[in-house]
């Protein structure tokens, strides 16, 4: 055990900052966990207790209060030992329990695939959030000292957890305005994600870091001169882009680092918001500024409340620069976010420091957290909603409203009020009308134009990009049309009935036999087949039928709608499938011809943007596209595709062909 009393004890100098009651609760926790995991080792074959207590000092580093500090200690506890939540709460208090309770796992249950249990686990975490914030901020220091000791595990697991990383945990840290951990997080998901990239973007910066230094001396005399003059202290900071920042320009302009001019940053800090103003003018002074590359974050902050100045300017030898200009104050809660709050209540001041109650991510959990969903679902919204790119726009009279990017004016118009969108007409922007499928900008000032004769249909569910409108537009159909029952994304139809007999004539007894079945009542009528009425939909397992397949849906007794997919060999082997088969179409997909193809590929920046010129060229629209390295310099990857008219496909895929870097390409599905 000395070897772990030396690791406590240095854990121990790093207390300082807390008061000695707080201090000696911190160590207790410490001492506990110590024994606890006494004999468990990380997969490094070191002592387990080295993960808690990194990240409790990751905690720590960021001045979070000893509750969060003591919980980063016992995070495991739960999970991996034999104490349960009454034990813990009996030693350290409801308090850290809850903390602790949060970010565990939720448990294994039988026929629980690990998909589903992922999904479970971050939605209880999600919700765990809402009540304590202090979970997530947790659970990210215990995913960054995870990734930092990443390489010990096999390489499928390592891509596992440094994708959830990348697509769930960076995102939530830049919503929760934590750019030093989120950068970090990203930078090493590309580590393990594309090892090759990483390494050559690591090179190359480090190869540019004394270009860094003259960098910095070309602009630095200049601005220190006006900004004297002009009575402001002013501190230069050279920043170089964060590597996951580098890889992402590189892909999206198809460039390759000998073509990336703008590696490295210059940040201005002063003290007040008037001086970032003076600074912006001082800069626009001395180099010209690009059009269209100002950003004014302060008058109207991000939604995890950042703040600041950007620009880019044309500087020296033609090469544009870009700067950021913000208060000190704006500059930590920029590193920190959220984790500010608690950095500044240790310095007895809330001056400037983010509430969380003032995120725009809880309070759309909060909404969130009454309605009923599939832990899928849920996750696919969180990703599509929370932790993508957000837009601002405006009502008309002036409220700002918060919206993913990719959202339409009836989203906007479900976000004012349920009733606003079921009875949404039209819409306009800037006082223009607009189509109300069409995806609004930023800035917009958007009216919806009502009738109590509008009603929400069908369509509406292809054009909406948030859960909220969504659920509603769903609700309303189900609620109001017999024909339809939507679920998981899925619209299963009524089959159509037959043509009426015609009527006997008067006089004429009718033959003896079966009665005719009348409809008196259509509001009655349901998707029913024998006494099943309005059942589940379930995706059939055999063939995992994916948005844009043809699909055939049956009514299977006990479990409801069973879809599959329309090639699926098993089809013929179920019993009365003609008798029981319901009309089902995928609710987000156009009614435009959607076609799926994969991609294999000589790995080169620009594959990307070629293949989505060959379908533009047909008016083609690229619904969803990935590439993957697949190993040995070469990309495997899937696109979903829409066209005007189907039979475009064969010459988009003619010419996908004449990519000279691609090798092989086949279609999915009819």
């Amino acid at each position: 055990m000395s070897a772990t009393k030396t690791l406590i004890r240095r854990f121990g100098d790093k207390l300082s900052g807390y008061p000695e009651e707080q201090r000696n609760q911190i160590m207790s926790a410490a001492r506990w966990a110590a024994g606890l995991h006494q004999n468990q080792k990380r997969a490094s074959g070191e002592p387990f207790i080295i993960h808690p207590l990194s990240v409790a000092e990751i905690l720590v580093d960021h001045r979070l209060d000893y509750q969060s500090v003591m919980a980063g200690l016992l995070h495991d506890i739960i999970e991996d030992t034999e104490v349960t939540r009454k034990d813990l709460r009996r030693e350290y208090g409801r308090e850290v329990e809850a903390l602790v309770q949060g970010v565990t796992k939720i448990s294994v249950i039988r026929g629980m695939s690990k998909s589903v249990q992922q999904a479970e686990t971050i939605r209880k975490m999600l919700f765990a959030m809402v009540k304590d914030i202090r979970v997530i901020l947790i659970k990210l220091a215990d995913k960054l000292h995870n990734m930092r000791t990443l390489e010990h595990l096999e390489e499928a697991k390592r891509k596992r957890i440094a994708t959830e990383c990348l697509e769930i945990y960076a995102p939530l840290a830049a919503r929760l305005g934590m750019s030093r951990i989120r950068s970090e997080l990203e930078d090493l998901s590309l580590k393990y994600l594309h090892s090759e990239a990483y390494e050559q973007i690591k090179q190359y910066v480090a190869a540019k870091k004394s270009d860094r230094s003259e960098f910095l001396e070309q602009f630095q005399e200049s601005i220190r001169q006006e900004a004297l003059k002009a009575g402001v202290e002013v501190t230069i900071e050279a920043r170089a882009k964060h590597f996951y920042s580098i890889y992402k320009k590189m892909k999206r302009k198809g460039k390759s680092l000998d073509e990336m001019y703008d590696l490295f940053g210059i940040r201005l800090l002063c003290a007040t918001q008037g001086q970032c103003y003076e600074l912006l003018g001082i800069v626009h002074k001395l180099w010209t500024p690009i059009e269209g590359r100002f950003k004014d974050y302060i008058a109207m902050p991000k939604t995890n409340r950042y703040q600041s100045l950007h620009t880019t300017v044309m500087g020296p030898l033609g090469r544009m620069v870009e700067f950021q200009i913000r208060t000190k104050v704006m500059q930590q809660l920029a590193e920190n976010g959220i984790a500010a709050h608690w950095l500044y209540k240790s310095a007895a001041s809330t001056t400037g420091a983010v509430r969380p109650e003032e995120l725009t991510i809880i309070n759309k959990l909060k909404s969130w957290s009454g309605e009923k969903s599939a832990s899928a679902d849920f996750l696919e919204g969180i990703k599509r909603e929370l932790l993508k790119d957000s837009i601002y726009v405006f009502t008309p009279k002036g409220d700002v409203i918060d919206l993913p990017k990719g959202a339409t004016a009836l989203d906007f118009a479900y976000r004012i009020h349920t009733e606003v969108g079921h009875h949404c007409l039209a819409a306009k922007a800037d006082g223009s009308v607009i189509p109300l499928r069409e995806e609004l900008k930023n800035t917009q000032v958007i009216e919806i134009v009502t009738s109590n004769n509008a009603r929400p249909h069908l369509n509406w569910l292809r054009s909406v990009r948030t859960s909220r409108a969504r659920s509603k537009i769903r609700h309303w159909l189900n609620q109001h049309d017999a024909s339809l029952f939507i679920d998981r994304n899925i619209v299963a139809k009524q089959k159509t009935q037959p043509p009426p007999q015609p009527r006997k004539k008067p006089g004429k007894p009718d033959k003896p036999g079966k009665p005719d079945k009348k409809i008196l009542d259509k509001t009655k009528i349901g998707i029913k087949i024998g006494n099943e009425k309005n059942m589940m939909i379930r995706l059939a397992r055999c063939c995992e039928p994916a948005v844009g397949d043809d699909i055939i849906g049956y009514v299977s007794r006990g479990r409801g709608i069973i879809v599959h997919r329309a090639d699926c060999p098993n089809l013929k082997f179920i019993k009365e499938v003609e008798e029981r088969s319901v009309e089902v179409e995928w609710e987000t997909v156009s009614p435009k011809a959607t076609k799926r193809f994969q991609v294999s590929a000589r790995a080169t920046t620009k594959l990307f943007s070629e293949i989505e010129g060959a379908i533009k060229k047909y008016h083609g629209h690229l619904i969803e596209g990935k590439l993957e390295d697949a190993g040995f310099d070469t990309l495997q990857g899937t696109f979903t595709v829409e066209l005007d008219n189907g039979a475009d496909f064969s010459r988009v895929l003619k010419s996908l062909r004449a990519i000279p870097a691609v090798t092989n390409i086949s279609t999915i599905g009819s």
